[in-house]
């Protein structure tokens, strides 16, 4: 399966202009904090776009060297297919060309309908499109099965760049090697979102795409210095969604030799908050960010519960306890 050929129908196909050799990787060479983002609403539940190009600014500021815009974190299964190409374009028109956007592109009922709304993800600008893992099997169905529906998608798509996403929705299917090697035969493969949470196969990963221009980003703060002094590109957790600026020095920081007592005393203090902070997620990045200068409104589709005043107040003591942090490091 390793050597399957793609493109059987490419002189059939759409050549639809996002292509692996176009992602500017001159922008991701250095270890990036590339943020899972939110959907910001206005009171009605609506999508506030000046929310959102006040959000992708603060991530800005804060050091991000590339977006996931239409992910989980943005509520991707609770907005509509015109939502998510339009929060999308957004983000890339405020980005503006500084850093790469990717974006996920993987919905519809079959392949035909995934390579329709890719298409239309391209038309907004995206330098990605990202397939969710679980999106081409179903939990009892093989790899082989998996990599049969990953070709039929490919020849309708010839030459984007993609990425993969290991979404914990609708289940969380782990990237094989097998089919990852599969993937990187393509030379379309340009990143991948790891929740594995399991550092020794990171590296297995990392080892298998050495010397392609994949960028495999870790989404587990627990492991997250060990992936990239193991060489990974860059994290997208969703602690970034809290403190951004705190995910981007360590993404800068974490190979410096002069900086490896703070490195390490940082990632085992982040690995101690991620259970304080994350508590409705939805609500309560928003409650952290509200204090970090943004005015966001604490409205979620995904949120079943209203922030409470305890929660509200968990928050705000590791807000105080983060600012310690950045004084003790110079941020």
């Amino acid at each position: 399966m390793k050597k399957m050929v793609i493109g059987v129908a490419a002189g059939l196909t759409p050549d639809f202009g996002l292509h692996a050799q176009n992602f500017n990787k001159e922008s991701m060479k250095e270890k990036s904090f590339v943020p899972v983002m939110l959907t910001p609403y206005k009171k009605d539940k609506s999508v506030d776009y000046k929310g959102l190009k006040a959000l992708t600014d603060h991530y800005l500021e804060a050091g991000a060297r590339g977006f996931f815009a239409n992910c989980l974190s943005s509520e991707m299964y609770d907005l509509s297919p015109e939502e998510r190409l339009k929060v999308t374009k957004t983000v890339v028109k405020q980005v503006n060309g500084r850093y790469p956007v990717v974006a996920t592109g993987s919905f519809g009922k079959n392949t035909f309908e995934m390579a329709e709304f890719s298409e239309k993800l391209v038309d907004t600008g995206v330098d990605a499109v990202i397939l969710i893992t679980s999106h081409f099997a179903e939990p009892t169905e093989t790899d082989e099965i998996m990599m049969r529906r990953l070709e039929a998608y490919l020849n309708q798509t010839k030459s984007m760049a993609l990425g993969t996403y290991e979404c914990p929705s609708p289940y969380k299917r782990i990237l094989s090697l097998e089919v990852l090697d599969f993937l990187l035969d393509t030379g379309r493969l340009v990143y991948h979102k790891d929740t594995t949470e399991d550092i020794e196969h990171i590296r297995k990963k990392l080892h298998r795409s050495q010397g392609s221009d994949l960028g495999i980003y870790n989404a587990h703060i627990g492991s997250a210095v060990a992936s990239l002094r193991a060489g990974g590109a860059g994290l997208s957790p969703i602690a970034g969604n809290y403190y951004p600026e705190v995910i981007a020095w360590l993404c800068q920081h974490a190979d410096n030799p002069e900086k490896r007592a703070e490195v390490d005393w940082l990632q085992e203090k982040l690995r101690e908050m991620e259970s304080k902070i994350t508590v409705n997620y939805q609500l309560s990045s928003r409650y952290y960010l509200n204090k970090s200068g943004l005015n966001l409104e604490l409205r979620s589709r995904r949120a079943e519960q209203p922030l409470s005043s305890g929660h509200q107040q968990q928050i705000d003591l590791a807000f105080r306890e983060v600012q310690d942090w950045k004084e003790r490091l110079g941020i």
